[in-house]
């Protein structure tokens, strides 16, 4: 429980479900980056997943589906020198993702119609520039 991730107040993936590899990060850390493996991969499997609900996984597939590599999302991070600290971020991040990716969508957009005040000022406005550019030219 205390490896799992929570990604909002109701989703929680147990921790078996994360994948991680460590590798040498290529950021500070002076002589200890050449020996220290802080870089951290977190991996976890979108389409697979017995956490997420039916409606959710599709939602995430679909939003998430540039980033997925057969169906496992996958985040590196490799910003600070401690590879504890990489991993909270790397765990922060995917947790980001999957929050935005399952989030419902916002309100459909209605149309309307531009104001006839609107019309009339962006009309003048073209007019205006029509006219500065023609005092430009050559007579």
């Amino acid at each position: 429980m205390a490896d799992d991730l929570r990604v909002t107040d109701r989703l929680v993936i147990a921790a078996n479900q994360l994948t991680e590899r460590f590798s040498r990060s290529s950021g500070p850390g002076g002589q200890g980056v050449n020996t220290a493996d802080s870089r951290v991969e977190l991996s976890f499997d979108v389409a697979g997943s017995p956490s997420l609900p039916e409606h959710l996984r599709a939602r995430a597939l679909e939003r998430l589906a540039g980033r997925l590599v057969d169906g496992v999302l996958t985040v590196t991070a490799s910003e600070h020198r401690a590879q504890l600290q990489n991993r909270a971020a790397a765990r922060a991040r995917l947790a980001a993702l999957l929050r935005d990716a399952i989030a419902p969508p916002g309100p459909q957009r209605r149309a309307t119609k531009p104001s006839r005040g609107s019309v009339e000022r962006r009309i003048q406005s073209k007019k205006r520039r029509a006219m500065i550019k023609n005092l430009r030219r050559e007579p």
